[in-house]
């Protein structure tokens, strides 16, 4: 059964080879927000005939083709997600790393208004917050 992002690659006509398929699957198959060095070590477990090389290079492509989305959280790390239609922000644990996805429309309709405010229309943003969890008393 072919991955998700495997399944866009196909629609948008690009070459699947065998390791391209196993680098597709762990990226739909992820629930984090991976750098390359940990998609490198989850396709490596599936096939190690799997380079970091070819990792870079799949990951290039797919960003190159919309399929994924690079986000730079400050750890020094680019991170990649699966690029979806459905807007979310994202909120860092500088502590541990975590990235928590989150949509409020509250700061949806803050973030238009204050395009609006200054004489714009808003077509597009990205929010990231970054904190560390509240102490427990």
């Amino acid at each position: 059964m072919s991955s998700r992002i495997e399944d866009i690659c196909t629609v948008k006509g690009l070459k699947m080879t065998g390791q391209r398929r196993v680098i597709a699957k762990v990226l739909s198959d992820s629930q984090d927000h991976p750098d390359v060095e940990l998609v490198y070590q989850r396709a490596n477990a599936i096939d190690q005939r799997i380079s970091i090389a070819t990792v870079y290079r799949t990951v290039r492509l797919f960003e190159e083709a919309n399929i994924l989305e690079k986000h730079e959280f400050g750890d020094g790390r680019s991170r990649y997600e699966e690029a979806t239609e459905a807007h979310h922000d994202h909120l860092i644990n500088v502590q541990s790393g975590e990235v928590v996805e989150f949509r409020n429309e509250e700061i949806e309709k803050i973030q238009k208004r204050i395009a609006e405010e200054l004489g714009y229309k808003l077509v597009d943003h990205r929010l990231e917050l970054y904190a560390v969890p509240l102490s427990k008393k």
